[in-house]
């Protein structure tokens, strides 16, 4: 049976549509009498064209947006049990399942890695919230058994979810692609959304008398990590890449915390955070803070921190002007490089596109991995 999700079921419902289509309009004349029949066979062919539309239409939005990624999902009859996790008392990290990953090499733990579904705990903001951990072949590989490995942290954008980091944009497939390659140090991904708070949007700030999203990815979060896994605790050794909102708090966290993070990728991300119904007042009526969080005020007044940055855009994303003034403002030690694209909007579509180049160019940045 085709994917649920793969080109084939889609070209095959699209060229049934047409057909149906034409075959209706193509019979119209004959079905217009007054008869039963006519009646009937008019009825008939409007509902085919139309159920054939729906679907081909109800396939592709699937496929795009990952709604279900198989035939036994779409018909609840994915009925396996969880996988349970023996864990270790007092660390941060609970591992509530795991996940094989599959590669041309197989799919076992040292040629492919594992995803494991998790819940961080962060001890000084207090925040819990649940994500994705990539651990790549070599974390398994006796090779590898002395080493520490550097660590992504990937958001996504708001309101997003972390399982479209895997599903969707494929940044555990990408890794072990371009680690493979040679272009990328083995990486632990730890893939998140941005979304800690309840559904409120805090633009990852430690909002005053409120969430403290800032302190939670930048040091609760890599805290657990390193006490959990075989991760550096060195900042150099430690990205974050996003998307969107995701791709404003990598930077921010960057440029704001580079004791935490010493390389940022925003993909389509933009240079302030929005105030809007979703966020709510996010500074508390502190016009200081406000500016410190706007990244092109940080680049224009700051003392430029020792980090590199990337910033991936196209000529018709609204970023694409902003993203102009960042590259003119920033300054030495801030190292910055941009993808940007001849076309592309502000979807999945034009960041699995930058995903590749964007993990090649991290692999400049990533000391290889360390010993123990």
């Amino acid at each position: 049976m085709p994917s649920l999700t793969g080109n084939l079921i889609q070209i095959i419902a699209i060229l049934l549509a047409v057909a149906a289509f034409v075959t209706t309009l193509s019979l119209w004349p004959k079905l217009a009498g007054r008869g039963w029949r006519s009646w009937t066979g008019r009825l008939a062919a409007f509902l085919v064209t139309q159920v054939t539309v729906l679907v081909a239409m109800g396939l592709v939005a699937n496929s795009y947006f990952g709604f279900y990624t198989t035939w036994s999902d779409l018909l609840g009859t994915d009925g396996a049990p969880g996988t349970v996790v023996e864990q270790q008392p007092g660390k941060p990290v609970a591992v509530r399942g795991e996940q094989k990953m599959y590669s041309s090499q197989g799919s076992a733990r040292e040629r492919a890695g594992v995803i494991q579904q998790v819940e961080i705990k962060g001890a000084s903001s207090g925040i819990s919230s649940a994500g994705y951990v990539y651990l790549p072949p070599q974390y398994f590989q006796p090779g590898y058994a002395e080493r520490k490995f550097p660590m992504a942290l990937v958001l996504a954008g708001y309101p997003g979810s972390a399982e479209k980091l895997i599903s969707l944009m494929a940044y555990p497939a990408s890794a072990l692609s371009a680690i493979e390659a040679g272009k990328l140090p083995p990486t632990v991904l730890v893939m998140m959304r941005p979304t800690v708070s309840g559904n409120r949007d805090t633009e990852c700030v430690d909002v005053p008398n409120g969430p403290q999203v800032e302190t939670y990815f930048a040091e609760d979060l890599p805290k657990a990590v390193a006490a959990t896994y075989r991760v550096s605790d060195q900042p150099g050794q430690r990205a974050v890449i996003g998307n969107s909102t995701g791709g404003y708090c990598a930077l921010k966290f960057a440029l704001r915390r580079p004791d935490s993070y010493r390389s940022a990728i925003s993909l389509s991300g933009y240079y302030s955070a929005p105030t809007d119904p979703t966020t709510g007042d996010l500074f508390g009526g502190n016009e200081q803070l406000e500016r410190e969080n706007d990244l092109l005020w940080r680049l224009r007044n700051t003392p430029p921190p020792t980090v590199a940055l990337l910033l991936a855009t196209s000529y018709n994303e609204q970023n694409y002007p902003a993203t102009q003034q960042m590259v003119a403002a920033f300054k030495a030690p801030t190292r910055l490089a941009t993808i940007t694209l001849d076309s592309g909007g502000h979807n999945f579509h034009t960041w699995t596109r930058e995903i590749p180049p964007a993990l090649e160019w991290l692999g400049k940045q990533l000391a290889p991995v360390q010993p123990v």
